[in-house]
């Protein structure tokens, strides 16, 4: 039985609890978290874990195989030197951190470390991205040289503290949120981000909320443009005021060859009539004039489970296997994880600029 310690037992805390307990002899037997309804939630899901009042107890007492980072972003950094230093493999959401250069700092002090730290970008692992990235692996587009994605769903929702709501402690919309997309971006073309070229505001959502930490200061809406080293370029569209839209997300890969697309559905619980949706792969093959498609299945109980079309059953699996045969490489390092910060981070910049940024010698 492998032993999950969980710092962090908010909405993704308890997505993951949900996920584990459908895998074979993986267990969340720990849980600390400062909010007392969100501890009591996530107690209940993982039935006979002990609670913590803060990730200090928790580590303290040291009862775990694994540690799982689901705290508010703005905690990771801090949380992770923390378990560096118990040389266990860890699992940490996404964003690693708020700014690239704390994910900087997080890369230099993991040098030389034996445990692996996997970061969570769980995109990856939907079926409908495994199929188009199953399809580019055998070349059916040819070399890659556009990469669009569309996002458009529901708000930010609701979260202890209303911390989802500023930039200080999320990174921004581009960063929180985006930070996937920049990912596969980046897996998908093979190359690393050279420049982007952010337009972005904040025009419906959140305009009139007032907390006590003041105005929220999220962008809801962005066009976003990454240039690579090797030529490809990159195009996020995002709209966070778009509930009930039938796909999600829609991701298209085009090269020489042919265009290839996945869509994807929105978690059930926000669909108009609260029904799971399975996910489709489209092939247009540019000499043939012809397009194919295909559903791509998810088990509803995965879909149940998350709010991630499924991915988080699958991540858990490949980083179990991961753990189990003794560490190695994790599919997404460190390195991916601050990769993604840094792009997010200069399409907030920008945003608000209205220049340009490059990356060229950002590398970490």
């Amino acid at each position: 039985m492998i032993r999950y310690g969980l710092i962090g037992g908010g909405m993704m805390g308890q997505e993951h609890i949900r996920n584990i307990n459908l895998l074979a002899d993986a267990r969340v037997t720990a849980v600390a978290d400062p909010d007392e309804g969100m501890r009591r939630l996530s107690l209940a899901t993982a039935e006979a874990a002990k609670g913590y009042l803060t990730a200090d107890d928790l580590i303290a007492e040291d009862p775990c195989d694994i540690y799982l980072v689901a705290a508010p972003n703005d905690l990771h950094a801090g949380l992770l030197q923390r378990l560096m230093a118990t040389d266990k493999p860890i699992l940490v959401e996404k964003p690693l951190a708020t700014t690239s250069a704390d994910c900087r700092d997080l890369l230099n002090m993991a040098k030389g470390r034996r445990a692996p730290i996997w970061v969570a970008m769980e995109y990856r692992y939907m079926p409908p991205v495994q199929r188009l990235l199953a399809a580019l692996e055998q070349g059916a587009t040819g070399t890659p040289r556009m990469v669009s994605i569309r996002e458009h769903r529901f708000p930010f929702l609701p979260k202890i503290d209303d911390w989802n709501r500023f930039n200080a402690r999320t990174g921004g919309t581009l960063v929180e949120k985006c930070c996937h997309f920049w990912d596969l971006m980046r897996l998908i073309v093979r190359s690393d981000p050279v420049r982007v070229y952010a337009s972005a505001g904040v025009d419906v959502n959140h305009r009139d909320e007032r907390y006590a930490g003041g105005i929220p200061d999220i962008v809801d809406n962005a066009f976003v443009v990454v240039d690579f080293a090797n030529g490809t370029r990159g195009m996020l569209d995002l709209c966070m005021f778009a509930e009930g839209s039938h796909w999600q997300e829609q991701i298209a890969v085009t090269g020489p060859n042919a265009r290839c697309e996945a869509f994807i559905p929105g978690p059930a619980r926000f669909a108009p009539d609260g029904a799971p949706r399975e996910a489709e792969f489209v092939t247009s093959v540019r000499a043939l004039k012809r397009e194919t498609r295909e559903i791509v299945h998810t088990p509803e109980e995965l879909l149940i489970a998350g709010d991630h079309h499924g991915s988080t059953f699958y991540q858990h699996e490949r980083f179990l296997d991961l753990v189990r045969r003794g560490g190695g490489t994790p599919e997404v390092t460190l390195e991916d994880g601050y990769w993604s910060v840094l792009v997010g981070e200069a399409a907030e910049e920008s945003a608000r600029s209205g220049q340009a940024i490059s990356l060229i010698g950002k590398g970490p």
